[in-house]
């Protein structure tokens, strides 16, 4: 049926979008790519509130013309500016020499400024920090002399009289008393020791790059100590000038070496680092928390499968400095352990609260030293996000997928086991809590209405609406936009798959479509969300609008359903969903409404994986795809994700090289076009290069762009507009 959407109301609470009655196509504004990615449709958020230490008030950055960036001071519950804290003008005399970041010391008089950034790896970064003080109100102080080189997760110390960094792979303290510098370390080198900081593959896979932490009395330091040295070099050359110049380092592909890591802790009154002593099956350590006891330290372990989860705490001394350790938690899995950030110790002194899956899903524990714990949450469905504990009233907020794995609500638990739901409505929900948990920043969406942020207090009343995105709305009214649908379908092994589709806004039923199947598929990663869909649901509508059917499933192999789903593809990364993938394009292509001539299917990184599976062992069922920097052949990606599924290529030769898109170029029957930045450092573009050389070997046509110096995001400038016209250039085609 021909609509007009000549208005758009949103009913967040309840049903998400409601669309008016239908006048005519005609009037309808048309989405494009020029529009998608000029920001006619960007979304609103609440960015960068950080809770202050008595939780009534918060601040966030912003930028002024005259005084630059600044902090700004607000009341959660009226909403009122309480105050500016500082301006760059302020802080430099000068609004030019802006802060791009900044932390807060423990008792909030001293502000952490970051300037002169300069990115490292993915998210890492080199930077100048200054150190403003608030009560004394003089121009911000250098941290230590710049000369000396840029500076890294400069860190105050809980009494905030000293700041640690790390500069040139070296740990330093700055001592802001009486301005000296002690260098902790003296060993660090480029591509080979690297101390205070994590190497490439932790950062990325383990999800962290800072490498220090103070005690909680600031007497003593813990850091990482990376020897990279054994680690093959990546050589990636950078077309920018006159020669090429690579850019070199230290990434282990799956199978290969990887850092030597020890924890070390310094003992700021003696000068002395101790080495602290873990056993020699610690093949990895992604974390160390300090306890609540400022002399013991936690470090968790894994082996190189990762199935093996260790807790150990620090203890006594051993000889030639080193610090032993006790042993308080063991974790095993037949497959892997997911790591994360959900520990807390507890003030006994002798418990802590971890998420775990060991029962088949992820729940809250509460563990003691002794090894007795208290499962917290049960049932079959996922904890998803934790926020934290509410000590003074024994109370654990976090998120779930109870409702499904489409959904997202939150909750509270108490020390019973009590849970308490604190949303209703369909959709994705998720917040911000202040630091005594007596306010949440609420963000609320679904799949067709953009995120509605509202500030609550601890009751779950609404204080306030800060954004409603009633500006983008009203965009949308003006076009022909269609509503995202869920349904199910049950593939050839029996499993029901969770999918979503949009059907063209004058869709009729009597006709036959072209259908675009937008994929991921990989663990980790849902896309059938009940949520806002940003820049990529604005892509659909504009296929939806050019006469395209969009679809997408979420195979086996995803999260939120539990262990044993997400589970099933392990050692053989590609298969499953492949076969899901398949089963789910003949499905489609059963639907009267569908031409199973004419399905296409897209996807990126891990999607662009499985779009390559598809394309090969599926082509008789997908007529065209689109791979967008994708891996394929896991050999050729880092260590810690790959073996985390699929052990060493040594040990699972087979799940290696019959699920890797480069051995079944042969297959290729329909329209392909591969994508990849030559400037990817996780994606290496390698991997297309490998399948070039394959479906060349196979005498196959395909079509093939390369985005020179595009790391794996593919942006920058006009790099995003350039990518989507091509893209839908040739799904007119070829879908």
């Amino acid at each position: 049926m021909s609509r007009n959407i000549s208005k758009l109301i949103t009913n967040y609470v309840l049903f998400g979008l409601i669309f008016a009655s239908a006048l005519s196509s005609i009037s309808a504004q048309t989405f494009s790519n020029e529009k998608i990615w000029g920001g006619e449709f960007r979304s609103e958020g609440v960015w960068g509130i950080r809770s202050m230490a008595n939780g009534a008030h918060y601040t966030v950055s912003d930028y002024d013309q005259e005084k630059g960036s600044n902090i700004e001071k607000y009341s959660y519950k009226s909403g009122k500016k309480i105050a500016t804290i500082v301006t760059a003008l302020d802080a430099f005399e000068d609004a030019r020499e802006s802060f791009s970041s900044y932390t807060f010391s423990a008792d909030e008089r001293y502000i952490l400024m970051t300037t002169n950034t300069e990115s490292l790896y993915r998210h890492s970064y080199y930077a100048d920090f200054y150190i403003y003080d608030t009560e004394s109100k003089e121009l911000a102080t250098p941290l230590t002399d710049f000369s000396k080189g840029k500076q890294r997760l400069a860190t105050f110390s809980p009494a905030a009289d000293k700041v640690a960094f790390v500069r040139n792979n070296n740990v330093f303290i700055a001592n802001l008393k009486d301005g000296t510098e002690v260098q902790v370390t003296d060993d660090g080198l480029a591509n080979s020791i690297i101390n205070g900081a994590t190497d490439w593959v932790y950062e990325e896979e383990f999800g962290d790059d800072n490498g220090m932490k103070w005690s909680p009395d600031g007497t003593k330091l813990a850091y990482y100590r990376f020897d990279e040295t054994a680690v093959r070099q990546m050589h990636m050359p950078v077309y920018g000038g006159l020669y090429p110049e690579p850019y070199i380092f230290k990434y282990p592909k799956a199978g290969e070496d990887n850092s030597e890591v020890q924890v070390y802790i310094h003992d700021v009154q003696t000068g002395i680092n101790h080495g602290v002593a873990v056993p020699k099956s610690a093949h990895y350590i992604p974390r160390f928390f300090w306890t609540n006891d400022a002399e013991t330290l936690c470090i968790l372990t894994m082996n190189r499968h990762q199935n093996d989860l260790r807790f150990l705490l620090t203890e006594g001394e051993f000889p030639n400095n080193r610090i032993g350790t006790k042993e308080i938690f063991k974790e095993t899995a037949y497959t892997y352990i997911d790591i994360h950030d959900n520990l807390i110790f507890l003030n006994d002194g002798h418990s802590f609260l971890w998420t775990s899956e060991r029962d088949g899903f992820n729940h809250i524990y509460k563990f003691d030293y002794d090894g007795t714990h208290t499962q917290l949450t049960e049932g079959e469905w996922d904890v998803v996000d934790f926020f934290g504990y509410d000590e003074a009233r024994d109370m654990i907020y976090f998120s779930s997928s109870m409702n499904g794995p489409t959904q997202q609500h939150l909750h509270a638990v108490n020390g019973k086991g009590i849970v308490t739901t604190l949303d209703n409505a369909p959709g994705h929900h998720s917040a911000d809590f202040s630091a005594n948990f007596a306010y949440r920043i609420h963000n609320y969406s679904n799949a067709n209405t953009p995120s509605v942020y509202t500030l609550r207090n601890r009751k779950g009343k609404t204080v306030r609406t800060l954004k409603d995105n009633s500006s983008l709305r009203e965009t949308l009214s003006e076009y022909d936009y269609s509503e995202k649908t869920f349904f199910t379908f049950t593939n050839d092994s029996d499993v029901e798959l969770n999918c979503w589709k949009i059907l063209p806004p004058n869709f009729d039923e009597t006709k036959t479509y072209p259908v675009y199947v937008a994929i991921y598929g990989g663990p980790g990663v849902n896309t059938v969300t009940d949520s806002w869909g940003g820049a990529n649901l604005m892509f659909y509508q504009y296929l939806a609008q050019e006469g395209y059917i969009v679809a997408s499933v979420d195979p086996r192999g995803t999260p939120l359903r539990g262990r044993k789903f997400e589970h099933s593809t392990y050692k053989e990364l590609g298969k499953l969903e492949t076969e899901d993938f398949i089963d789910f394009a003949k499905y489609l292509g059963a639907q009267p409404y569908v031409d199973a001539k004419r399905i296409g299917i897209q996807g990126w990184s891990y999607g662009g994986f499985m779009t390559l599976l598809c394309m090969t062992k599926g082509a008789d069922v997908y007529s065209a795809g689109i791979s967008v920097a994708p891996v394929t052949n896991w050999k050729y990606y880092d260590t810690i994700y790959t073996e985390r599924f699929m052990q060493t290529p040594q040990e699972n030769e087979s799940g290696y090289e019959e699920n890797s898109p480069v051995n079944h170029a042969e297959k290729l029957e329909g329209a392909l076009l591969l994508v990849h930045g030559s400037g990817d450092d996780n994606v290496h573009f390698q991997n297309s290069m490998e399948m070039v050389n394959a479906l060349i070997a196979a005498d196959k046509d395909f079509d093939f762009f390369a985005y020179p110096d595009r790391n794996h995001g593919i942006y920058g400038g006009n790099t995003r507009l350039h990518l989507f016209d091509m893209m839908m250039d040739f799904v007119k085609e070829n879908f």
